[in-house]
């Protein structure tokens, strides 16, 4: 049996060990490449705090606390007063205010009040585990009231005495019962907020078809909206079942390339517009984006004998049709057999697993015979 033996060090601006809150790494974190570098006098004192759920906040440091990353805190809440973490200082916070299109002089910051105090740390830990106990109870509640949502999440404010009930539904819900429900059973103050299928997914977490863990459970914070036009621009098919992801949306790495294929296609023709020859029309089948070539057939609706061309042969071709003429052939001149060039070979399955242990040469093996060694008959031709 294989036991967890989960390092039980203190963190900064704390007397809790690790293990009772979760918050200090994840994808909240921000790298400070700014860290050792001296502050500019232009630099406010505000100051990036983390929560759960991806949840950020820029608090004013009005009391020159002296603070650093991963220090537990006291910021100012509605009601009460919550506990999260310094993310980071400095001057990188107002690059992250500038990100989220915040202005540092017309911000109005919530006050810090102090660093956390073991008093603060032991209700913030009681009120951590009080939250799946908490989500479970709202389900089954939800759920005698008939309410169309799932409740995926619920957060505890520091000092106990609010609560965040994260929920996903498909339409509009009434959860004015719930919330007078909720309220008198658990004594608290109730706040509703509504998530989308990808915050779902990355507060789930699990494994991509690329092997990896999900982008949106360990470092996307701010979710794009996905189209189709991306399938498009980068010649994917459009199949549902490959192109969505966990959370049934369209996988939000499609627009991670997205930008290169753009900038690749800038130059390229219009895919519409059929080539004239002489020997018929051809239409454009399909792109290489990268190597530069187009594919096209004398078929529009299928893709056989496709004949490899250029792009540059592509724009000469179509300025001879505006001019009213058709070219003979689509590629001008035949290519000259060249060397084998390199490219990309599956190399995997191509040796067998065992082609390192000794085989015993068959041949061999049958034509082996065993010898026995006659006895020697004795001498009797001796002298007497």
């Amino acid at each position: 049996m294989i036991e967890n033996k989960e390092p039980k060090g203190k963190c900064t601006g704390c007397a809790s060990s690790k293990k009772d809150h979760r918050l200090l790494v994840g994808k909240l974190d921000v790298y400070d490449w700014l860290k050792g570098v001296p502050e500019s006098a232009l630099c406010p004192d505000i100051v990036e705090v983390k929560f759960k759920n991806t949840r950020k906040g820029f608090y004013s440091n009005s009391n020159q606390l002296r603070l650093q990353r991963g220090d537990v805190i006291a910021v100012e809440a509605s009601p009460g007063h919550d506990i999260g973490i310094v993310s980071l200082t400095g001057d990188l916070v107002l690059e992250q205010m500038r990100k989220q299109k915040l202005d540092p002089k017309t911000y109005e910051a919530r006050k810090i009040y102090r660093k956390a105090k073991p008093v603060d740390i032991e209700k913030w830990n009681e009120a951590i585990a009080l939250e799946h106990r908490t989500m479970i109870k709202a389900r089954q509640i939800s759920a005698e009231l008939r309410l169309n949502m799932k409740i995926g999440d619920v957060e505890y404010q520091g000092d106990k005495t609010k609560a965040i009930f994260y929920y996903i539904a498909d339409d509009r819900v009434d959860f004015r019962q719930l919330i007078k429900v909720l309220a008198e059973q658990f004594k608290i103050r109730i706040e509703m907020r509504q998530i989308g299928a990808r915050q779902e997914a990355g507060r789930i977490g699990g494994i991509g078809p690329c092997g990896r863990e999900l982008c949106c459970s360990t470092w996307i914070t701010n979710f794009v909206s996905v189209t189709t036009n991306a399938a498009r621009y980068q010649e994917i098919s459009l199949n549902p079942q490959k192109l969505a992801g966990q959370c049934g949306k369209l996988k939000c790495c499609l627009n991670f390339e997205l930008d290169c294929y753009i900038d690749a296609q800038k130059d390229f023709p219009n895919t519409n517009i059929p080539l004239e020859t002489k020997d018929g029309t051809a239409y454009h089948q399909k792109t290489d984006i990268f190597k530069r070539m187009m594919w096209y057939s004398f078929d529009k609706f299928n893709s056989m004998n496709l004949v490899q061309v250029p792009i540059d042969r592509v724009k000469e071709i179509i300025q001879f049709n505006k001019k009213g003429t058709k070219v003979d052939l689509l590629i001008s001149e035949p290519k000259p057999k060249s060397k084998k060039s390199l490219d990309y070979e599956n190399v995997v399955g191509q040796d067998s697993l065992n082609r390192f242990d000794k085989k015993e040469n068959p041949s061999k093996k049958r034509g082996k015979r065993k010898f026995r060694r006659k006895p020697r008959k004795p001498n009797t031709s001796a002298k007497k």
